[in-house]
């Protein structure tokens, strides 16, 4: 007795869900944040320091010239990329590059960020 009662328990449970899925779940809808988007601050270009943080980090997927290898060429990418989607992508990583963020400081990921954007 208790095997049917069970049984009959989860079918209604399973057609309960079905009948949530087709109609009554609302859509989704994308949340908006209203927060101050994050801006990359206007910083003159520290080409040394720069250089110095792409030589131990960037030049062994990047190349020695920015001329790509095991990732992309970065020679014009500060025409393909805003300073913010380049440091976002310096500082969380994407697709086959890592995060940054827990190696580099605050002030030295601005300074790669602005060096790379200069590259136009």
């Amino acid at each position: 007795m208790s095997k049917w009662f069970m049984s009959g328990l989860i079918a209604v449970a399973c057609l309960f869900g079905v009948y949530l899925l087709a109609t009554a779940l609302p859509d989704k809808e994308e949340v908006a944040d209203n927060g101050p988007a994050f801006v990359v601050p206007e910083l003159a270009v520290d080409a040394e320091t720069s250089e110095q943080i792409y030589q131990a980090l960037c030049i062994s997927c990047h190349g020695d010239q920015l001329q790509g290898g095991a990732g992309p060429e970065l020679a014009h990418i500060g025409s393909a990329m805003t300073k913010e989607q380049l440091y976002k992508t310096i500082k969380e990583g994407r697709r086959g590059m890592p995060a940054f963020e827990k190696r580099l400081t605050e002030d030295e990921l601005l300074t790669i960020t602005t060096w790379l954007a200069s590259h136009e």
